[in-house]
């Protein structure tokens, strides 16, 4: 669960330290006083996207650190080899250039990594779900969620990507007569073009420095001239090599009569054999580094001729060459198009066929869960006061695709003597927010994740329906933490932990504090809530009486 959340410079919180607990945990506050400041930096600290406009202003960086309790011992941690530790601590940075410095447990990660973890820490449920809802192309994996059938999908994805790829080389191979023949025509044309080159690879980098060699050739003829002269000597001096014999001899006399002197003999002997080894090496290369306009200009045709095929078929002899390769096996195709034509469409055939059977087998179990999960949401929403709403997942068979081949949507009636409709055109606002808690609930059931975060997934509702979000709100914090921002009384009232974010300003800036209210606290917050700005006796007493029925 998440224990502590530290915020330093998120907007207009330059410093605050939060502690939730477990159970039932209520964020309220007056509409700006940064509660969605809040739930933006958990969102950090989970890898999601963050905002140079998040850091607060006259500051160069927003820090954010979480310290997390219990953490299961996740396969994520070995596979990024980050240290496992129970109490999790997660520190995340965001610079003003774009830099983002994210740690768990002080290893660097990465944000895509960081978000790997923190889908498994933390679900966030924010008034947008509300639209993902509307949308029936969400339905499906709404129902693939709350279904066992991973094996049954993974299956059937594994074959019909056969069916895809077999689709594509049919495709391929699908033109008309006059099309073919001018494909052929064109590899021939290019086929025999590369051939008649006879390139081999890496010729065209062989060449170019064997060109920037002869291009040369004078400059290097001069200075090997005058590194042979320098070493074997001319009319006029003696040269390295005659001088390191002569110091050799003159050693090799007194070596005998000292340890350190026979030592500096071998020593001058090695260099004398170095020098000559030079020598020779350096004389034999004189031919090799002659100069030859005949085999320069031979290099010049050569090349030209392995330009105007870079310009067409690739970068280098290696391109061009594997270029040739495929321009051959597509013409292979082509040719054989009939007889390849109908291999590939015996084999998509076999792969159709089972597609369809595994296709089948996922829509029987979608069909056994899609009951299941009508019957699970119904007795949500019965308990959140909606007793006559009647809900359905409505299928459609549709050709395969990379899902299956069923469109799934969901349909409901709200009221009674209504017939089933899509869930956009029938739910209000206070009946799309219960309909989404009721499904995010019963979806929680199958998820290990351990904190759960609603921001006023309460919008639209009132009086009593108000009241069973409240009590199922509760329900869910039995077994999960759960983090609330409300704008509820009813709600607010049934926290194990209560948070009142406020703002106020001080020299000229904006400060936001988050404080855990004691019971005079929450009395006094829950009838600001229930009154307004001023707080009377009467919405006082109201306060007392909720929290009264609370405990």
């Amino acid at each position: 669960m998440l224990s502590l959340l530290h915020i330093e410079n998120i907007a207009v919180i330059e410093c605050a330290d939060i502690s939730f607990d477990r159970g039932f945990n209520v964020l309220t506050g007056e509409t700006g006083a940064g509660k969605s400041i809040v739930i933006d930096a958990i969102s950090a600290i989970l890898g999601q996207r963050a905002y140079r406009d998040m850091i607060r202003t006259g500051t160069t960086k927003a820090t954010v650190r979480a310290v997390f309790t219990d953490v299961p011992e996740l396969s994520w941690f070995s596979e990024q080899g980050v240290e496992y530790d129970p109490e999790t601590v997660i520190q995340r940075e965001i610079h003003l250039d774009g830099k983002n410095v994210c740690r768990v447990n002080g290893s660097l990660v990465s944000v895509s990594i960081l978000h790997k973890l923190g889908v498994q820490l933390i679900n966030i449920h924010g008034q947008h779900d509300s639209a993902a809802l509307f949308d029936e192309e969400n339905h499906l994996t709404f129902l693939d969620a709350f279904a066992d059938n991973q094996q049954l999908a993974l299956d059937y994805q594994q074959t019909y990507a056969v069916v895809s790829q077999l689709r594509r080389e049919i495709s391929k191979l699908s033109m008309d007569e006059g099309e073919k023949l001018r494909r052929m025509e064109s590899l021939r044309f290019q086929i025999d073009e590369i051939s008649r080159a006879n390139l081999e690879s890496g010729e065209d980098e062989a060449l170019e420095a064997r060109r920037k060699v002869l291009q040369n050739a004078e400059k290097l003829s001069d200075a090997i001239n005058e590194g042979v002269e320098c070493l074997y000597g001319s009319d006029e001096s003696d040269g390295a090599a005659s001088l390191m014999a002569q110091a050799e001899r003159a050693l090799s006399r007194i070596a005998r009569f000292d340890d350190s002197l026979s030592e500096l003999h071998e020593r001058v002997k090695d260099l004398m054999y170095q020098v000559q080894d030079a020598a020779e090496g350096l004389r034999d290369s004189r031919d090799t580094f002659a100069y030859s306009a005949e085999e320069l200009e031979q290099i010049e045709t050569r090349l030209d001729t392995i330009h105007r095929l870079r310009r067409k078929y690739g970068a280098s002899c290696d391109d061009i060459l594997a270029y040739l390769e495929k321009a051959r096996e597509e013409l292979d195709r082509i040719e054989f198009a009939d007889d390849h034509m109908e291999r590939l469409k015996k084999k998509l055939r076999k792969a159709e066929k089972e597609a369809v059977e595994k296709a089948e087998l996922l829509r029987a179990s979608r069909k056994e869960t899609a009951a299941m999960l009508s019957v699970r949401i119904l007795d949500e929403l019965r308990q959140l006061d909606m007793p006559k709403v009647r809900f359905e997942c409505v299928f459609t068979e549709i050709d395969l695709c990379p899902t299956g081949a069923d469109a799934v949507a969901f349909y409901m009636s709200a009221n009674a003597g209504e017939a089933l409709k899509p869930m956009s055109k029938v739910a209000s606002g206070g009946e799309l927010a219960r309909i989404m808690l009721a499904m995010k609930n019963v979806l929680a059931e199958k998820d290990s994740v351990e904190t759960l975060i609603f921001d006023e997934v309460d919008t639209g509702v009132s009086g009593r329906a108000a009241q069973k979000v409240a009590e199922k709100l509760r329900s869910v914090a039995r077994t999960k933490q759960v983090l609330c921002v409300t704008h509820l009384p009813q709600i607010a009232a049934l926290a194990n932990t209560h948070l009142l974010i406020a703002k106020a300003e001080r020299d000229g800036r904006t400060y936001t504090s988050v404080t855990p209210l004691d019971i005079e606290g929450r009395k006094r917050e829950l009838a600001r809530i229930i009154g307004g700005a001023t707080i009377t006796e009467t919405t006082l007493k109201s306060a007392e009486e909720m929290l009264r029925c609370d405990g």
